[in-house]
């Protein structure tokens, strides 16, 4: 929480002597500290990458966060054209999406949008993959919950296209329940699932996430790609936190995040001045061809 204090004191005076020059005092900066939350958790300084895909995450802490939310003007993308599925030929084995998710009591969630084929009015299934549809991905917990993967409806409501404008969240709203919003271009997606390991009291992590995933390569090393996932950008980005027996929005910056750029650095190229990091936004570029 940032409290700025500006004090300007004007006096004017009339004298025979010469005038001076009147010096006016800068604000001073607010203190470190007023960044963050009293005995807030700091996050780890690095990361290792998990092995097949382009992405660049965002992590927080393990602390008393409860959620993660932000807004994003979806990228432009530009694919390989030798890069086919054999089996579906109009269809790029580069998959890009853009993402949010957490890790609670062990169990991780992806929760967001990806490239994905559409149904039309007339109930036909594109032949390509040609907008971003919401897509929800829990582990399983210990407690026995199974793993799931759901995507949102596949109606024209629920797609979104590259250059609109979505806000996204994820939010942990009782013992064992998640509501997951998209909202932005005149649609919404919103819905509210059982997840074991959240809870309001807990102890967790999240995570946002930019990425040109690839199919079949989970666990390997990245395939070569001429693909681009370019201006995805980020306005704000902010983490929820149970604070004092309630649910409170602090930014998502740049010190409150691990910053993982896999698997190496020059694949990506981020824009972000000192104000866009104070507030969790940036623009992110993705190349296979590196930087």
């Amino acid at each position: 929480m940032k409290n700025l204090l500006f004090a300007v004191t004007i006096g004017l005076c009339i004298s025979c002597a010469p005038a001076k020059k009147m010096e006016v005092a800068k604000p001073e900066p607010p203190p470190e500290s007023s960044k963050y939350f009293p005995n807030e958790v700091k996050p780890a300084a690095s990361k290792p990458c998990f092995q097949g895909a382009y992405y660049r995450k965002l992590v927080s802490s393990v602390d008393h966060w409860v959620g993660i939310s932000g807004t994003v003007v979806l990228p432009q993308i530009t694919f390989d054209q030798t890069r086919k599925n054999p089996k579906k030929e109009q269809q790029f084995l580069d998959n890009p999406s853009i993402y949010l998710g957490g890790h609670v009591d062990g169990q991780e969630t992806d929760i967001g949008l990806s490239w994905e084929v559409i149904k039309d009015e007339k109930g036909n299934i594109s032949d390509a993959r040609v907008a971003f549809r919401s897509f929800l991905r829990r582990a399983s917990h210990k407690s026995g919950q199974q793993a799931v993967f759901l995507n949102g409806p596949a109606t024209k409501d629920y797609y979104w296209y590259p250059g609109e404008e979505v806000f996204m969240s994820i939010e942990t709203v009782g013992e064992g329940l998640v509501k997951f919003v998209i909202e932005g271009a005149g649609k919404k997606y919103e819905t509210t699932f059982e997840c074991a390991g959240y809870t309001l009291d807990g102890l967790g992590e999240f995570k946002r996430v930019n990425a040109i995933d690839q199919m079949g390569n989970e666990g390997k090393p990245v395939q070569p790609t001429t693909t681009k996932v370019s201006m995805g950008k980020w306005l704000h980005t902010d983490l929820l936190r149970y604070e004092k027996g309630k649910v409170v929005k602090t930014p998502f910056h740049d010190g409150r995040y691990t910053e993982m750029n896999c698997p190496q650095q020059q694949f990506f190229k981020v824009d972000a001045s000192v104000d866009e990091k104070s507030k969790g936004a940036e623009v992110v570029h993705i190349s296979g061809l590196g930087f």
